[in-house]
């Protein structure tokens, strides 16, 4: 192997990467023998994709005769090499792949390191971030990779021991595709770091985490034929190449047929994931639309679940051949969390993604799929509320994206949502949890929208409703501001915001005696209301009594059907231009500041005073809220006078 005249590299590590090497070198992973998975994981996908490769371009100059994977040791030099005739990378690819993490991930990489203080952390840091090939860094002091691209002369040597740096060079005569060579670090019981360059190792290995991967997995193994005690012939010794993994697709297996670490070991190959998924869902369907599915619902969100560039989608196969690992077509974008695979039967082995956005099959594949797992969801509700729980604290943000985007599903995802509510501190509650307790002459279903559960509790909103014992959902992910305003009620009862519309509450003997009394306050109040619409009438649309208030002087609220000022700031954030929306002054009639200002305009109508407190009263309403100041400066200057003449 000659290399090329440019000569190796050598080059620094990203500084985020030496950070995720310098854990690995310390060894803070438990169960180092995963590391063997990963590669044969990588060498896996580098074989399904230059099957694809070559299927679509016949011009590719690529043997496809015997694609496999390898895997070779040597006692004496501690070496263990993981090879496949796949893909291959090219010396760009190289640099961007190992020397880099996944840029999209970098900065919350970061982040998560310096949370790692534990092997308990930096466990879920792994499984989190999919760093497959850095786990060769656990049990080697070294290691080469040597890689060839299909259709390519030259190939890329890398090189590292782990540390700030890592040399790369262009060789030739290399075979195509990717061989990973390990110099193994020395054998430590105690420290859960086995020796693997044993035969017997390497097949428990192989046998546990990769038996169902569809390539061979072949192996130089040592058959030994014992010596003849009473004759000349001495032990012989014989080398046979063994494959080591049985090579069946588990989804093409029946449920009775497959272990749950065999499940567990799958899910771990699909999802590039090392922990358990929280379910495993095996389907299959005959008929019109012959498929087969296998999908996993993690236990942990990835760390690009809200990512623009986060990766989705289940892997598709055809008939057992692989096609594409990010098939987004067949699961709503909302279900992006769930990972498997679909093999379906009919499809044509030349299928693109623009085929598979308008194929009628491909439709009737995504809906059952998306049945199935918002049932199992359900199932999971009903009888396991501890997984429940996890699931939706982990994926509950991304299903609420259905209730906006699939009206088709939007009662079975209500059915399985869960909320915050002033029910409980701890516990959430499901709608129909919710409905059940509602009282008798309740109609519907109050919710508040905000940025925390504390702003939400603390708001003057809630006040009428507090006091009359009645209970308010606590939305605080920003999806909630835009499915509330689509979602028009669940089982009957009309989802209401308790800062929109007028508020009427109690019995109709109650109501009627209010209106009484409301219609007696407002005459009382009638100047001071007309005044304080004109002096605040580039802040609002009306100033009108409150019957929500209790404890506050003022809230802001909307019209029954405006949109929120939290939905404006997303809308306008995401560079959608959206004119502001004027709101509702209410005033608490019974407030001592409420009614100071009615006598201080009674008597001082031109008063200056009166007109900066009229305008403190609405700055003081709109941080009540969680809402933000126009002009802060203005107000503290307007506040400060205030105080200053009140002392």
């Amino acid at each position: 192997m000659n290399a090329h005249a440019e000569g190796p590299q050598q080059l620094e590590f990203q500084a985020e990467t030496r950070q995720l090497l310098d854990l690995m070198i310390h060894s803070v992973y438990s169960n180092k023998d995963s590391f063997l998975r990963e590669l044969v994981s990588n060498a896996s996908d580098a074989l399904d994709k230059l099957r694809l490769t070559a299927f679509q371009d016949k011009d590719l100059d690529a043997d496809t005769s015997d694609l496999h994977i390898e895997i070779a040791v040597d006692k004496d030099a501690r070496t263990l090499t993981i090879r496949d005739n796949g893909i291959g990378m090219s010396h760009e690819e190289v640099v961007d792949l190992i020397g880099t993490l996944a840029k999209s991930g970098t900065a919350e990489l970061r982040r998560k390191l310096k949370e790692a203080k534990d092997a308990a952390a930096s466990d879920e840091l792994i499984g989190q971030f999919g760093i497959g090939f850095y786990s060769t860094f656990m049990v080697a002091d070294k290691v080469t990779l040597l890689t060839r691209k299909a259709g390519h002369s030259q190939a890329t040597r890398w090189e590292s021991s782990g540390e700030a740096t890592y040399t790369i060079e262009t060789v030739d005569g290399a075979p195509q595709g990717t061989s990973v060579t390990l110099h193994l670090k020395p054998a430590d019981t105690e420290d859960h770091l086995h020796d693997y360059t044993a035969e017997w190792k390497i097949k428990e290995l192989v046998k546990r985490y990769s038996d169902f991967i569809a390539w061979p997995i072949r192996m130089d193994v040592e058959r030994r034929t014992p010596a003849i005690a009473d004759g000349d012939e001495p032990e012989k010794v014989e080398i046979e190449t063994q494959t080591l993994n049985s090579q069946k697709a588990l989804w093409a297996k029946s449920k009775d047929e497959v272990t749950e670490e065999e499940y567990t070991e799958f899910y771990r190959h699909i999802a590039h994931a090392w922990d358990e998924p929280l379910e495993t869902i095996p389907m299959k369907a005959e008929g019109t639309f012959e498929y087969q599915a296998l999908l996993f619902i993690p236990q942990h969100a990835p760390f690009d679940l809200f990512m623009r560039d986060g990766k989705t989608g289940v892997h598709l196969y055809v008939k057992r051949v692989f096609i594409m690992d990010d098939a987004d077509e067949l699961l709503p974008e909302y279900l992006r969390f769930v990972k498997g695979v679909v093999d379906a039967q009919d499809l044509s082995l030349n299928v693109s993604r623009e085929i598979l956005q308008q194929d009628r099959q491909i439709r009737a594949i995504r809906r059952r799929l998306t049945k199935k797992v918002l049932g199992t969801i359900a199932d999971i509700q009903a009888s396991r509320p501890d997984d429940y729980r996890t699931l939706w604290s982990e994926f509950g943000r991304a299903l609420k994206e259905g209730l906006i985007s699939d009206a088709d599903n939007r009662d079975a995802l209500l059915k399985i949502a869960s909320f915050a509510s002033t029910h409980s501190d701890e516990e959430q509650t499901t709608l129909a949890d919710y409905v059940s307790r509602m009282k008798d002459d309740q109609t519907q279903i109050y919710y508040a929208a905000g940025e925390s559960r504390q702003l939400l509790e603390n708001s003057p909103h809630l006040e009428a409703f507090e006091a009359k014992g009645l209970e308010v959902l606590l939305l605080t992910d920003p999806v909630d501001e835009v499915w509330t305003s689509q979602v028009p009620d669940f089982d009957g009862k009309p989802l209401q915001s308790v800062a929109k519309g007028e508020v009427d509450l109690g019995s109709e003997a109650d109501k009627a005696a209010a209106e009484a009394e409301r219609e007696e306050k407002e005459k009382e109040f009638a100047d001071l209301l007309g005044w304080l619409t004109t002096t605040l009438e580039d802040q609002v649309k009306s100033v009108r009594l409150s019957s929500r208030l209790t404890t506050s002087p003022a809230c802001i609220v909307g019209d029954d059907f405006s949109m929120s000022p939290a939905l404006e700031r997303m809308y306008r954030a995401s560079g959608q231009p959206v004119p502001a929306t004027k709101r509702i002054l209410e005033l608490n009639p019974e407030h001592p500041l409420v009614q100071a200002l009615r006598t201080a305009h009674a008597e001082r109508p031109d008063d200056e005073a009166a007109a900066e407190t009229a305008e403190l009263l609405y700055g003081m309403a709109l941080l009540a809220e969680g809402g933000e100041l126009a002009d802060p400066a203005r107000f503290t200057g307007l506040l400060a006078n205030r105080l200053t003449a009140g002392i």
